[in-house]
């Protein structure tokens, strides 16, 4: 049995994904936005949460964080980091209202660990542990907590995300949208200014210390 073909055609037309977006409806975006983004509730409200301290304005943070999310949903590249993107919104709304708000901080401190800022401020690469390192380890709780919000919010920023969150550099920069070099930057000096409070409250508290950093 004759079997008829169809004719080929030469050059197979593939759309790239900015095309694809531009042309996908309403309910598809919708669609796409539920299953792809709303996995993060839990975890963007745990942030909320944390940020907040309150239930209710956490509430509100991650309902705002998810309408500016599904408004610019269109410009979001798949295939790259949904959770930092997302997490960068959350920030970004955050941050802006805090700064309408400055009775409220950036960090709460009950969410943060004096073992964490303290390892934070004597990070070291590859050394053992200094005479000051030791001091630092030792202060009282709360005095970290107190010198990281007395650091400058862009390295207070790193200082968090890196040695409380775990964050790698990459993901702080898509969190932040700055450039991977820039948090290295701010980290580095997060960590000497939040030392140099440190063992400022050392001194003043009477423990021992050297004098140079």
């Amino acid at each position: 049995m004759a079997v008829a073909l169809l004719p080929m055609s030469s050059e197979i037309e593939v759309k790239t994904p900015a095309e694809l977006l531009a042309t996908e409806s309403v309910a598809e975006r919708t669609a796409r936005f539920e299953r792809d983004a709303m996995q993060y509730t839990n975890q963007l409200y745990a942030a909320a949460i944390r940020y907040t301290k309150d239930p209710h304005n956490a509430q509100d943070l991650v309902q705002d964080t998810y309408a500016k999310a599904f408004t610019s949903f269109h410009q979001f590249e798949p295939g790259t980091n949904l959770k930092a993107w997302l997490y960068r919104i959350l920030t970004t709304t955050f941050i802006n209202t805090y700064r309408k708000d400055q009775r409220r901080p950036l960090i709460s401190d009950g969410e943060v660990e004096d073992w964490q800022l303290a390892a934070s401020a004597s990070h070291t690469s590859d050394q053992g542990k200094s005479a000051e390192d030791e001091v630092l380890e030792n202060l009282p709780d709360g005095d970290v907590k107190r010198a990281l919000q007395e650091i400058p919010e862009e390295f207070r920023l790193a200082v968090f995300y890196a040695d409380v969150e775990g964050y790698s550099y990459k993901e702080i920069a898509d969190i932040l949208g700055i450039p991977a070099g820039t948090v290295m930057s701010r980290l580095h000096r997060g960590r000497k200014l939040l030392r140099v409070l440190l063992m400022d409250y050392a001194k003043d508290r009477g423990f021992g210390g050297s004098d140079g950093m």
